[in-house]
């Protein structure tokens, strides 16, 4: 299917968009959490938690474990808890101004995805993205396990917003993207009711 034919009933629709934590959220892991969307098929879901930084871990640190030297005006950016899956593995959501061949995805026309060591040296090096985010694991899901939990209000969704991303402080991205949709976070309830 064609990026462009995604619909709410299937197909990729929440590749490149936020997914945004509900109040009420049942797993504490994703509590307040922002998802940047990377992928949404048929055969399930993955994203990156990209507001929720690991203590005491910051690119410098990271970069040295791996025996990659930053110069000394590369910014100590946070190292994120990209999600539950897979925590040892990094991924690095970037501006769409760097590519590494056969390793960057687009998913956004503003926003790439790079999972190689390539993206750590360049960055370190002080050649690599204007704007970027480091994670360790991602968010993932089965087929069709996404848009219950969606059913059943503990997300919602939101075209993403590379200032979000990559500019808003951590601790205010939850609640910039619930604006971006034009909620009021003092109306939200972690209650919910049938009728």
């Amino acid at each position: 299917m064609a990026k462009d034919s995604r619909s709410s009933e299937g197909g990729n629709f929440l590749e490149g968009k936020l997914l945004i934590a509900l109040p009420g959220m049942s797993d504490p892991r994703f509590e307040k959490s922002v998802i940047f969307m990377c992928a949404h098929s048929a055969d399930g879901a993955m994203g990156l938690i990209i507001n929720k930084p690991i203590e005491g871990l910051g690119f410098h640190e990271l970069v040295k474990n791996l025996d990659i030297r930053a110069t000394s005006n590369t910014p100590d950016s946070p190292v994120l808890f990209g999600g539950p899956v897979d925590t040892g593995r990094g991924f690095v959501l970037h501006s769409s101004d760097y590519m590494s061949a056969n390793a960057t995805m687009p998913v956004t026309k503003d926003i790439s995805l790079t999972a190689t060591l390539d993206i750590l040296k360049a960055i370190a090096e002080g050649r690599g993205p204007e704007q970027s985010a480091f994670t360790l694991g991602y968010a993932g899901w089965g087929p069709g396990q996404i848009e219950n939990e969606i059913r059943l209000n503990g997300w919602v969704h939101c075209d993403a917003d590379s200032r979000i991303v990559f500019e808003t402080q951590m601790n205010s991205k939850w609640s910039a993207a619930l604006r971006k949709l034009g909620i009021d976070l003092s109306l939200l309830s972690a209650n919910t009711g049938r009728a």
